[in-house]
């Protein structure tokens, strides 16, 4: 007896599909897996008889094998436990062989034959539709997400008697609608809310405004993480393409929660003492995103970014400069996306106080050294905003005038960024930050004061070549905020004030 289904294993961010071939044969009561399967999926062998008995179907009391093809692929995840029990129920002819060709199953059994919440479903979706089948068989609580597909049908089940009772036609699915994503849901955070701190506010703005990372250093209570969670309050909403990928991320390391699809960017913010693969992605049995790619189109908060392993902190450099990440283990190798702002803050000494005009650092010169010296300049080099955060004045901590809200701001981010796109559509390229180095030295044009204010400014601040290409996408994005065609000399000035001590009244000393 022979039964075949597609089901369909994740393995990073991708869905690969995979056949389920079952025989039940001659021989003592077993259930054997083949065609190198991950732990997850070895541990079916113990949940797929109770859940099959527990719909009220039979399991037969004979030798069952199931081969896993292709056999040089890896199977990973609980997703495979309803394929496999269809291939059987198949097998044993309980189903009818009618659509199984046609449909990609996935899902987690329960003991008692429930379809649990499961990762990574709309990767599955996606590779059921380019597969061309007709549809996808999930748990209810992921059809939110695997709707999000064009083109496929979607059928959410609650139980593995509710999947028998659609391929006999005696159980009809319940539609899914699309949920969409152009309304993200209310902040509970604005930037009306932060006092003072002019330059921060502003370098925030220019950051939302060209996608570019940002370093902030100053004394504990200045307002840098008040400033950070505010970023996000900014930036503009997410496209279509952007929501499905960050939410296929999400939906990979089991984040959903029963969401369809992502409305709002994601904020993360992990705590200094998270592992390296906890940030960069990975994992002993199973290679997972890290928080570098579940910020993906959204913002990476790295508070006290001195206290981070320096390994994990090193490992930024090529998600900073690539937008991807390459995880490579024992088990295999898979690339995870990667593309977000950066907010890193940090003290400028162990005890927090150097420079400040109020209290004294105590620090010993050797130890402000040793302190500074764990973040190195090629990561640095690839933060294109880095600014002072100072101490609040009486002032402006008792009260004041209320700043502009994130709406407002938001309104001149999103007129920016329109037109990048415009200017970059044919590039593929959404922002001034994403911009190759070379794309940006044909593409940014200098007024002759400007370009004369930059070549004094690699003599004096010894600009590196990609430093260099860094001012100039952030001076595009001064000039963009300001609907400038041509990029002048006051906007290169405020793009170098973001970098180390540059101060914009050097404009006044060009020509």
């Amino acid at each position: 007896m022979y039964g075949r289904v597609v089901g369909v294993t994740v393995l990073g961010v991708g869905g690969h599909l995979v056949t389920v071939e079952a025989h039940v044969g001659r021989g003592l009561p077993s259930l054997t897996l083949t065609g190198l399967p991950g732990a997850a999926v070895n541990d079916a062998r113990d949940r797929i008889r109770p859940a099959v008995e527990g719909a009220g179907l039979e399991w037969p009391l004979r030798r069952v094998v199931v081969n896993l093809a292709p056999g040089n692929l890896r199977k990973e995840g609980p997703g495979l436990d309803l394929p496999v029990a269809m291939g059987v129920l198949a097998a044993t002819g309980q189903v009818p062989g009618t659509l199984l060709d046609r449909y990609a199953f996935s899902g987690e059994l329960s003991l008692k034959g429930e379809l649990t919440t499961t990762p990574g479903v709309l990767s599955v979706a996606i590779a059921a539709a380019r597969a061309r089948l007709d549809g996808v068989v999930v748990p209810a609580p992921n059809a939110l997400e695997a709707v999000q597909v064009e083109g496929l049908r979607v059928v959410g089940a609650a139980s593995l008697r509710d999947v028998v009772g659609f391929l006999k036609g005696s159980w009809e699915p319940p539609a899914v609608e699309v949920a969409g994503v152009s309304s993200p849901p209310a902040s509970t955070v604005d930037f009306s809310e932060v006092r003072g701190q002019a330059q921060a506010r502003r370098a925030l703005e220019v950051a939302a405004a060209g996608g570019h990372n940002v370093f902030m250093i100053g004394s504990p209570g200045a307002g840098k993480t008040m400033l950070a969670r505010r970023l996000a309050t900014i930036l503009p909403g997410l496209s279509r393409d952007e929501a499905l990928e960050a939410t296929q991320l999400h939906s990979v390391a089991g984040l959903l929660c029963g969401e369809g699809v992502l409305r709002a960017r994601p904020f993360r913010a992990p705590h200094h003492s998270i592992s390296l693969a906890g940030l960069l992605g990975g994992g002993a049995a199973y290679l997972r995103p890290g928080e570098v790619s579940l910020a993906t189109h959204g913002v990476l908060f790295l508070d006290e970014l001195t206290e981070f392993r320096r390994d994990a902190i090193e490992g930024l450099r090529q998600p900073l400069e690539d937008g991807r990440v390459v995880v490579t283990r024992a088990i295999g190798s898979v690339e995870f996306p990667a593309r977000f702002t950066l907010v890193a803050a940090a003290n400028p000494c162990p005890c927090g106080f150097e420079g400040d005009l109020r209290r004294h650092c105590m620090c010993p010169q050797h130890r402000v050294e040793q302190y500074r010296a764990k973040l190195s300049g090629p990561l640095l080099d690839r933060i294109d905003l880095r600014l002072r955060v100072p101490r609040l004045t009486r002032s402006e901590l008792l009260g004041g005038e209320a700043g502009e809200a994130s709406e407002v701001i938001r309104e001149r981010v999103q007129a920016a960024r329109d037109r990048q796109i415009a200017r970059y559509g044919s590039l593929g390229v959404a922002c001034n930050a994403h911009l190759p180095g070379p794309v940006a030295r044909r593409q940014v044009r200098l007024a002759p004061a400007a370009e004369e204010l930059l070549a004094r400014a690699v003599e004096s601040l010894a600009l590196t070549g990609r430093g260099f290409d860094r001012a100039l996408k952030v001076a595009r994005t001064v000039a963009d905020l300001a609907d400038a065609e041509v990029v002048q000399a006051e906007h290169l000035a405020e793009a170098l004030s973001y970098r180390d001590g540059f101060e914009e009244e050097d404009v006044a000393r060009v020509g």
